[in-house]
């Protein structure tokens, strides 16, 4: 990290800082797999507290709104003043959460563990996006993939890590993974440090050289908002039933065990990280828009056939609709950046919090509705979720009216 910082060029970044953006991706990676300790816990917390699928889903919807709701609000105002050391701080309440999950004696204190996260993680996310976006060099979209990998990869590797730590073993040894919140804490203030200089030589050496799309009207710029919000509800939604409820899922129609369960749903989260880094490059080369739409729609053919597949099949199909879903992120958080330039935090905690939010909604729901109809017809009614992706045909092309201009 050291050397990133001596080597920064005078002029600020005007070329792509791998180092930096392989740092922030190794924070989210730390933030998100200690965040997927909650849905991997799923199976052993419903044993041991006797939870019903509703419990479990006001679990996730007690994370994912307190995560939701703050993000916006802190994006909008490390837009006005940046605070690189909010980073540290937020892995910090993901450590004091972890303790209190480990050692939960009840139901409300699993509440209170999961909200304390909830608040960690809507710290983190808005100020290490837009550290992603410094660090780019250009390649907004690239950048952002690097970071969204390392949230990507912490999340299937958590699941892995219960399966193989806390499974068999208890509650209590969750832990372990205050030592890897530690960890994260140490790089994550080695990372502002590098972020506060960076602050000091920008407002010493004001940039003119940004991107702007001063050309679309106002009414264009809300209805295209309204298209990435109504893709994002799509693709979390439908996230939200298979990171919660793909282990019942297996367990229920296949009769595996919890710990083969767990591997499956590795694999799947797996997937998901290796079509976020392909998502990006796409985005930057090809057009954001496109690779949106591909994203969005193109898993409606695998999520379909999915509830009515074989085990093997259904294992298929689960790392297929991974790798095609997971694509979309990355160019919709930069698409929407690129849509309201100089509101980087703004946009990166409206659609991260848009999509914590609608992962809890949609575990809250799913939840309900598994204890009513059963979680088989959970998958075949949110197959049909990736069909909202035809409305991405509203977005306008914003890599064809790039302008530069300061911010």
């Amino acid at each position: 990290m050291e050397s990133t910082i001596t080597e920064e060029p005078k002029q600020l970044v005007q070329k792509t800082l791998f180092g930096v953006l392989f740092a922030i991706s190794a924070g989210h990676l730390i933030n998100d797999m200690l965040q997927s300790v909650i849905p991997s816990v799923y199976p052993l917390l419903k044993k041991n507290f006797h939870l019903n699928y509703t419990q479990i889903g006001l679990i996730t919807f007690t994370f994912n709104v307190t995560a939701s709701l703050l993000q916006p609000i802190v994006g909008t105002f490390t837009d006005r003043k940046p605070r690189p050391y909010s980073l540290p701080v937020g892995m910090g309440l993901t450590l004091t959460g972890i303790i209190l999950l480990a050692m939960s004696p009840s139901y409300i204190t699993l509440l209170c563990a999961v909200a304390v996260m909830g608040v960690g993680s809507s710290i983190f996310h808005p100020e290490s996006s837009r550290l992603a976006r410094v660090a780019s060099g250009g390649k907004k979209g690239l950048a952002q993939s690097i970071f969204q990998l390392g949230g990507n990869a912490g999340s299937a590797v958590g699941p892995l890590l219960v399966a193989l730590i806390v499974v068999t073993r208890g509650q209590h040894y969750i832990l372990w993974f205050t030592l890897v919140a530690v960890l994260g804490i140490v790089l994550l203030s080695k990372v502002s440090q590098w972020y506060q200089g960076h602050l000091i030589r920008k407002a010493a050496n004001p940039s003119p050289h940004n991107e702007i799309h001063s050309d679309l009207s106002k009414t264009k710029v809300i209805i295209s908002l309204i298209v990435l919000l109504l893709l994002i509800f799509s693709k979390f939604f439908y996230l939200a039933s298979m990171t919660n409820y793909f282990t019942f899922f297996l367990i229920g129609k296949f009769h595996l065990t919890i710990k083969q369960s767990q591997l499956y749903l590795f694999l799947f989260l797996a997937s998901v990280a290796a079509g976020t880094l392909i998502g990006g490059f796409l985005g930057d080369k090809f057009g954001r828009k496109y690779v949106i739409w591909f994203s969005i729609l193109g898993v409606a053919p695998f999520s379909l056939l999915l509830p009515h597949a074989s085990l093997q099949w259904t294992i298929v199909l689960a790392v297929i609709i991974g790798i095609i879903l997971s694509s979309a992120f990355s160019a919709i958080v930069v698409y929407g950046q690129e849509l309201l330039p100089g509101k980087v935090g703004t946009v990166s905690g409206l659609f991260f919090g848009l999509a914590f939010g609608m992962g809890g909604l949609g575990s809250a729901y799913l939840g309900w509705l598994a204890d009513q109809k059963g979680i088989n017809y959970v998958f075949s009614v949110c197959a049909f979720l990736p069909l909202i992706g035809i409305i991405t045909g509203l977005l306008p092309d914003l890599e064809g009216k790039k302008k530069q201009v300061s911010l």
